[in-house]
C-alpha cells in the first residue's frame, strides 16, 4: 500500500515543494536517492516526479470540467427518498438509500433498477450533498415544513423600564439569583428577590431548583409576607417567570396585576433588584455552591432575619431628582440628588400617612398589619439580630453540600415555613 493514501493533493503539493529545494542543492547520486524517497512517498511514475521538480510543483487549475457521475434517475430517486425521511441531511440519508429505495418500491412510490441500485449503493456523502443542494433550487425539492406555533407569549407582555421616580408602593423588580458556585450543573440553590421601586421592599426567599412548584411556592411566600398589594411584576426575560403557568397563577392571585418585562440585554432595566442583589444577597453568600434541602431550610431562616434587619432597621436612599446639565465643551453630564435616607417601613408608613385623606380605595397597608410591623421592630434588638445574621452564615456554610448521586427532593422545601410569617399571619 502507497503511503499517498494518507495525504490529499495539497499536501503532496506542498511536499513536491519541500523536497524541489533539496533537489536542486545535490548532485546526480543524490538526485536518484531523492527521486526513490519521493516514488515510494507517491507512488509516481519517476518521469512524473523530475518533470514536477524541473517545473512548478503548483496545482494548476482544471481545463475541463468532470463530467456528471450520476443521471437524473439518481436524482429523481434521491428527491423522492429525501421527501420521505422529511429531509435529513446527507450524512444521515446516504446509508439509507438503497434499504429506503427498496421500501418504497414495495408501496409503489418509485421504480427502480439494478443500475439504479448500484449508483445510490455507491454515492458518496459529499455527492448526495451536492446533488440535494442543487435539487432544493428546483421547485419539485420542496424544503421541511415549518410548524406555526402560536404566538410567543413575550408578544403579550409589553417591554418597559419601571420609572425611578414611582411613587405608588406595589411595583417589584424581580430576578433570580444562582447559587451555583463555579460549576452550573445539576439542581442548585436560588433566590426569589423582590424589589418594590417605591419604598426599597425587599422580599428574598431560597428555591431548590426554578421548577413551577418552586417559584409558584416562592412567591406564595413572598405575596403572604408582604404588608401591601403587589401591582406590577416586573422579571427578566427568563422563561422561569414568563412562562403561561406562572402568569395564570398572577391572574388567579389578582387579575389587576400587572405583569411587564425588561428590554433583552438591557440589565439597567431591572437596576434595582440587580442593585439589591449584590448588596443583600452577594455581599452575605458569595458565590459558593448551596445544592442540599438542608441548606435550603437554613437559607430562608438567614433570609427570616435579614428581612427584619433590612425592611425595618437599615436606612435606605432614594434617588429624588435627576438633571442633566451640558458643560460649554458639549460634555454631558447628569446630576443625581438623593433623599434622606429611610428605612423601607418608614418610607411605607410616610406613603400611607399622605393617602389617608384621599379615601379608602388608596389605602397602602391596613392598620393592623402596621400595628404588628411596629411591634416587631421594637421589641428586636437589631445589634443581636445582625449578630445571629452572621451566625447563620456560619451555620449555613457548615452544612455540607450534595453527595453525588442522591437526590435532593425539593418537595421537601416546599410549603416553606417562616417563623416570621407565622407571627405575620
Amino acid at each position: 500500500m502507497s503511503s499517498n493514501e494518507s495525504m490529499t493533493i495539497d499536501e503532496r503539493y506542498k511536499y513536491f515543494r519541500m523536497m524541489k529545494k533539496r533537489y536542486k542543492q545535490a548532485d546526480k547520486p543524490a538526485k536518484g536517492r531523492l527521486l526513490d524517497e519521493m516514488q515510494a512517498m507517491t507512488a509516481l511514475h519517476r518521469k512524473a516526479l523530475i518533470r514536477i521538480m524541473n517545473g512548478t510543483p503548483e496545482r494548476k487549475p482544471r481545463s475541463r470540467q468532470r463530467g456528471r457521475s450520476y443521471g437524473p434517475e439518481v436524482d429523481d430517486a434521491l428527491r423522492v427518498i429525501a421527501e420521505s425521511l422529511d429531509y435529513i441531511c446527507a450524512e444521515r440519508l446516504t446509508p439509507s438509500l438503497v434499504p429506503m429505495a427498496e421500501h418504497l418500491v414495495v408501496h409503489g412510490e418509485l421504480q427502480v433498477t439494478p443500475q439504479l441500485l448500484h449508483a445510490l449503493d455507491k454515492i458518496s456523502v459529499p455527492t448526495v450533498r451536492r446533488h440535494l443542494q442543487r435539487l432544493q433550487q428546483d421547485q419539485p425539492y420542496l424544503p421541511r415544513k415549518r410548524v406555526h406555533r402560536q404566538a410567543s407569549l413575550l408578544r403579550d407582555i409589553p417591554m418597559k423600564r419601571i420609572p425611578w421616580n414611582q411613587a405608588q408602593p406595589g411595583h417589584f423588580e424581580v430576578d433570580l439569583v444562582h447559587h451555583c458556585g463555579a460549576i452550573a450543573s445539576g439542581e442548585y440553590l436560588y433566590t426569589l428577590h423582590l424589589v418594590d421601586i417605591a419604598t426599597g421592599w425587599s422580599e428574598r426567599v431560597a428555591l431548590l431548583g426554578r421548577s413551577f412548584c418552586a417559584i409558584e411556592a416562592g412567591f406564595k411566600h413572598c405575596v403572604a409576607r408582604l404588608p401591601f398589594p403587589i401591582r406590577e411584576i416586573h422579571p427578566d426575560n427568563g422563561s422561569e417567570f414568563l412562562n403561561d403557568h406562572l402568569v395564570r397563577f398572577f391572574r388567579t392571585l389578582n387579575p389587576a396585576i400587572s405583569i411587564s418585562r425588561s428590554r433583552p440585554y438591557r440589565p439597567n432595566d431591572n437596576r434595582c433588584v440587580e442593585q439589591k442583589n449584590a448588596s443583600l444577597v452577594r455581599a452575605y453568600l458569595g458565590n459558593e455552591r448551596l445544592d442540599t434541602v438542608q441548606q435550603t431550610r437554613a437559607l430562608n431562616q438567614l433570609y427570616d432575619a435579614m428581612w427584619v434587619h433590612y425592611n425595618l432597621f437599615q436606612p435606605v436612599l432614594h434617588l429624588h431628582e435627576k438633571t442633566a446639565d451640558t458643560a460649554p465643551d458639549h460634555s454631558f453630564h447628569v446630576t443625581r440628588r438623593y433623599d434622606q435616607a429611610q428605612t423601607p417601613f418608614q418610607r411605607l408608613c410616610a406613603i400611607a400617612d399622605q393617602n389617608t385623606t384621599s379615601g379608602p380605595e388608596t389605602i397602602v397597608i391596613a392598620d393592623a398589619t402596621r400595628a404588628r410591623l411596629e411591634r416587631l421592630r421594637d421589641s428586636t434588638n437589631p445589634r443581636r439580630l445582625r449578630q445571629k445574621i452572621y451566625t447563620d452564615i456560619d451555620s449555613l456554610f457548615a452544612l455540607p453540600g450534595a453527595t453525588p448521586g442522591v437526590t435532593e427532593n425539593v418537595y421537601d422545601t416546599i410549603p416553606i415555613t417562616s417563623s416570621i410569617l407565622k407571627d405575620l399571619l
